[in-house]
């Protein structure tokens, strides 16, 4: 497969202290990669820099063979690469259909009259669509304040991809999301962005998920990547599992067998 991202020793400090350093990644187009690391590891500085929220000290980014190094966060938007955070960012007060309408409203760069998107039938199918794509589109008139955290975590999903973005960057996915629902939230969100190919790049702290959906896993420690490779290899690196998952974490089949799990970034 293509590359459709590269980073070539990425760094950024904070006066003496090192965020991260030497930081060299490649993500194919569609792939499924998680990343793990402890708090202050450099996982969440390394997303920023990607998406423009944070300016790297030295290095390259280069997305489909262009160096985009330094880009505004909304030009990098509109060239294909999108995130969600570990908050939703959405409108509570209004229902999911209006928050789908807004967020397309703004990635098609119309100029329509206040609320005149709820009534263009063309936008609210596309929603629907998008809806129906994260198996939420029979919450589409449910207001945002009522729903489920992982619901309102697919919404949210769902919106960071209405302008059909190559790469998908995802900060703490399952975060606030219950034990019982984990599972099923992770596979309903992994199938609907295969549905469209987009390569996903997932931050996550439980390591049953990383080890379930995530072919690859890429570690992170104190700013710099301690291992990258097959998820199974990463897991069972002696270092990896020295400073990020704790010896005590053991695999079993495609599941871990304890509740092994990294701190929240």
């Amino acid at each position: 497969m293509a590359v459709l991202l590269e980073t070539r020793n990425l760094e950024r400090t904070f006066g003496a202290v090192y965020a991260a350093k030497d930081v060299n990644i490649k993500i194919e187009a569609g792939e499924v990669l998680g990343v793990i690391g402890s708090n202050g590891a450099g996982k969440t500085t390394f997303v920023n820099m990607v998406t423009g929220y944070l300016k790297p000290t030295a290095g390259e980014i280069l997305y489909k063979g262009e160096e985009i190094t330094g880009t505004p966060t909304r030009d990098i938007t509109r060239l294909g690469i999108c995130r969600s955070f570990q908050i939703p960012q959405l409108f509570p007060e209004l229902p999911v259909i209006e928050n789908m309408l807004i967020a397309l409203t703004v990635a098609q760069q119309t100029r329509p009259v206040l609320f005149r998107p709820a009534i263009n039938e063309s936008l609210k199918e596309q929603a629907m669509e998008l809806l129906r794509r994260f198996k939420i589109d029979h919450h589409a008139e449910q207001e945002i304040q009522t729903l489920a955290q992982g619901v309102r975590k697919l919404v949210d999903i769902a919106m960071a991809t209405v302008a059909n973005p190559d790469l998908l960057f995802l900060d703490e996915p399952t975060s606030g999301v219950s034990a019982d629902e984990k599972m099923g939230f992770m596979k309903v969100l992994i199938d609907a962005l295969k549905e469209t190919r987009t390569a996903v790049l997932f931050i996550e702290h439980d390591m049953e998920i990383i080890e379930r959906f995530s072919p690859r896993c890429v570690a992170f420690y104190e700013g710099t990547i301690l291992a990258d490779g097959p998820t199974e290899e990463v897991l069972e690196n002696k270092e990896v599992r020295e400073f990020v998952i704790g010896s005590e974490f053991h695999r079993s089949g495609n599941a871990a067998s304890t509740a092994a799990s990294v701190q929240e970034v």
